[in-house]
């Protein structure tokens, strides 16, 4: 158990919720996000992504928006990218993390990238080595870890190998990701504790789509297993453009409110941060937000 009681919060609504928005916001909204959630106190924002905008129109305007916000001291806005090409798009616009992305799920892969899982892992390896020889630091996602929405269950033991294999290529943190929101705490649980038992738990981070309302359940078993940073995204948005029915990321305002509640610090301002989700739900033309923003601003 991870006695720390200090929660990192990885912030992935620009990237990881709005490229699955129906609504396509302009690269100034995008920028304005970015500086509001920057002045939460969040330590950790993903900026876009420097994929195809054939394959993700919604983050065309990528190097346009990373260019525009501003770099708050301290905070981190690692970018995605998918190859060598994307990466050295990424470096032209400054960016210094960069994060590449696979999955535990042979059939997913295959869907997604058009890859096994070995033929993207391959695709890293000349990232891997320009961000080594850049000082770039690299996240690694792992998808599907609980299950997939094309071949159902995902054994553990390839999550595991998946996770190891990142890790071994000098990705500095693995992301594992419950990308279609079927897991339980208990599945969680096991599945975390199997991960640790090849990559170091400090070294790990928890990702949970909220398809069936069990995030923050899942996110509090992998607390009491010593887990210490947790993906989210403001108003809960998202999804997965693969991933048919997958409903979006665990909300960050209910997160920070839930971690809050049980006494551990994140250094994340709620307030601002339930004022941002609000913001954002008008911008996305939804009539609801978070649990807890709809709670904040219902009188």
């Amino acid at each position: 158990m991870n006695a720390s009681n200090h929660v990192r919060i990885v912030e992935v609504g620009p990237r990881d919720g709005l490229q699955n928005e129906k609504a396509m916001l302009a690269a100034a909204v995008k920028i304005e996000l970015i500086d509001r959630l920057s002045a939460t106190g969040l330590a950790t924002i993903e900026a876009t992504s420097f994929v195809s905008p054939k394959w993700v129109p919604q983050l065309a305007d990528a190097a346009e928006v990373f260019l525009g916000i501003r770099k708050a001291p301290g905070v981190v806005y690692p970018v995605l990218v998918p190859n060598l090409q994307g990466y050295e798009r990424a470096r032209e616009v400054g960016a210094t993390e960069v994060a590449v992305f696979t999955a535990a799920s042979e059939a997913f892969n295959r869907k997604n990238i058009n890859a096994s899982i070995d033929e993207s892992i391959e695709r890293f390896v000349p990232v891997m080595e320009r961000a080594r020889a850049d000082g770039v630091a690299v996240r690694g996602y792992v998808s599907t870890v609980l299950g997939c929405p094309y071949q159902g269950e995902v054994a553990v033991a390839d999550v595991v190998r998946v996770a190891r294999r990142l890790h071994e290529l000098g990705c500095h943190e693995i992301s594992l990701g419950d990308t279609i929101g079927v897991g339980t705490p208990a599945k969680a649980r096991d599945m975390l504790r199997a991960v640790a038992s090849e990559v170091p738990m400090s070294a790990l981070a928890v990702h949970f789509h909220d398809t069936y309302g069990q995030a923050l359940a899942n996110i509090l078993s992998c607390l009491e297993e010593g887990v210490r940073v947790v993906d989210s995204a403001v108003s809960g948005t998202g999804g997965c453009p693969y991933a048919k029915g997958a409903t979006g990321n665990v909300a960050s305002e209910d997160v920070v409110y839930m971690l809050h509640g049980m006494g551990m610090t994140t250094g994340v301002d709620l307030d601002r941060l339930v004022e941002t989700g609000a913001w954002l739900a008008g911008q996305l033309g939804k009539d609801t937000a978070s649990r807890v923003t709809r709670a904040r601003t219902a009188v």
